[in-house]
């Protein structure tokens, strides 16, 4: 807050301006009103008045402050005599502050034609800046707030026909009244622009915003106070804008915006496992890692696109390797392979898609693993391969990670069950023994 009333520096330092003001016995917010309105207004009595009527419980059931002092001054309602005295105490030290800000201020009168009317609400803005509000539409009664915060007025204030308020004061609440807002405005002043763009200038920003849309990168240059938007125009693409605008493209539609090509969802799949078992420094790849760390992986990529390409030429699996530890990756292939070797010569693929649970995966005909006892295991041993055994026809008989149970035992049964209906296909009574094939018994033989 300090900071952005200009009362201390970018390393949290006094300034000149919050050395004035740090023994004046007023709040912070209150004495930069006080020093710096009765500067630019070049009247300390007209900044005291304000100042005194905020600091105070006065309010007013529009929440209009100027009408709030004019009641004052013409001594009508509670407290008008305790408004004076205050009035007058800190006229006294405005007056009495020894090294006014001048021409380095940055400000100047309260400009336009109703100056006399914006004086009170440029008293406020330099308390809260950050207060500063503009209406959200020509007929509304809502405001935008520099900060963020959305706030209605009072149905029929005034106020409502000013583009500008300096607010003082908001209070939560719900229904009509807040407009859906959730906050009311309760004390604010109207407010020139050219007064709430001079006082808000700490808060103005300049900023290229690159998007895509209809496929291609979009750029425009956008001025705001604040939150409060002042000006938005498009302008050409540049190649520095492209990176950044499809990495938010990414991140606002998820990683299903990328050409997910069956290699890249077999890396993503091993990769979960092995991180899943071991941990750091293999990478988490859930959505939200991924979307985390996209400049990591995706961002070479993505800068090096032309501003009317699309995401779906680049090669997922290779930016996801870029994840990949060193020397560590050099293990990839050791703890989870891509193919698995079975008696029969082949080398099968291992499945490793999934949930975050899900076991790997070797669907291989029955026949290819005779004589197999022990369940292969990956990462390290730690995780047996779920085996779903086929039949010739690559339907599943059976779902075991104990091989030698199987044989055991349930093979029987399924051999009686299948002899008959593949008979061209080898059966043994004793798997243990009988060469494993992936051949008929005529091409065996052969």
């Amino acid at each position: 807050m300090l900071h952005a009333l200009e009362l201390t520096d970018a390393s949290g330092r006094p300034t000149d301006l919050g050395r004035r003001i740090a023994p004046l016995p007023v709040g912070a917010r209150e004495a930069r009103a006080l020093l710096e309105g009765a500067a630019m207004l070049g009247d300390a009595r007209a900044a005291a008045e304000v100042v005194a009527a905020i600091s105070d419980d006065h309010r007013d059931a529009d929440a209009d402050l100027g009408r709030m002092l004019r009641e004052l001054r013409d001594g009508r309602g509670p407290g008008a005599a305790r408004w004076r005295r205050e009035t007058t105490r800190l006229a006294r030290i405005a007056a009495s502050d020894a090294a006014p800000r001048g021409s380095d201020s940055g400000l100047s009168a309260p400009g336009g034609s109703d100056s006399g009317l914006s004086a009170p609400g440029a008293v406020v803005a330099l308390a809260r800046p950050d207060w500063i509000a503009r209406r959200t539409g020509p007929h509304d009664r809502t405001y935008l707030l520099a900060s963020g915060t959305r706030a209605a007025l009072p149905a029929g204030s005034a106020l409502s026909a000013s583009e500008w308020l300096a607010v003082w004061e908001v209070q939560r609440a719900e229904g009509r009244a807040a407009e859906g807002t959730g906050a009311v405005i309760r004390t604010a002043a109207a407010l020139a622009e050219e007064d709430a763009l001079a006082i808000g200038a700490g808060l103005t920003s300049d900023e290229r915003a690159a998007r895509i849309e209809g496929g291609r990168v979009r750029v425009r240059r956008t001025r705001r106070l604040g939150a409060i938007l002042l000006a938005e125009t498009p302008v050409a693409a540049t190649p520095e804008d492209v990176g950044p605008a499809f990495a938010a493209h990414v991140r606002e539609r998820g990683l299903d915006a990328l050409a997910w090509r069956p290699e890249a969802l077999a890396l993503r799949a091993r990769l979960a496992l092995v991180h899943r078992e071991i941990g750091r420094p293999w990478p988490e790849v859930d959505d939200a890692s991924l979307l985390a760390r996209i400049d990591d992986w995706l961002g070479p990529d993505l800068s090096r696109l032309r501003a009317d390409v699309s995401l779906h030429g680049i090669d997922v699996e290779a930016a996801l390797r870029r994840l990949l530890p060193w020397p560590e990756a050099a293990r990839l292939d050791e703890l989870v392979p891509e193919r698995l070797a079975v008696p029969s010569g082949s080398r099968v693929r291992i499945d490793y898609a999934g949930d975050v649970d899900a076991r790997p995966v070797v669907a291989v005909k029955l026949q290819e693993v005779f004589g197999l006892a022990q369940t292969p295991s990956l990462v390290d041993g730690r995780v047996p391969v779920l085996f779903h055994l086929l039949s010739p026809a690559r339907r599943p008989l059976a779902v075991t990670d104990d091989l030698a149970s199987f044989w055991n035992g349930p093979y029987q049964q399924v051999r009686r069950e299948m002899r008959g209906r593949y008979p061209r296909h080898p059966w043994p009574e004793d798997p243990w023994t009988a060469p494993a094939t992936a051949k008929t018994n005529r091409a065996a033989g052969r």
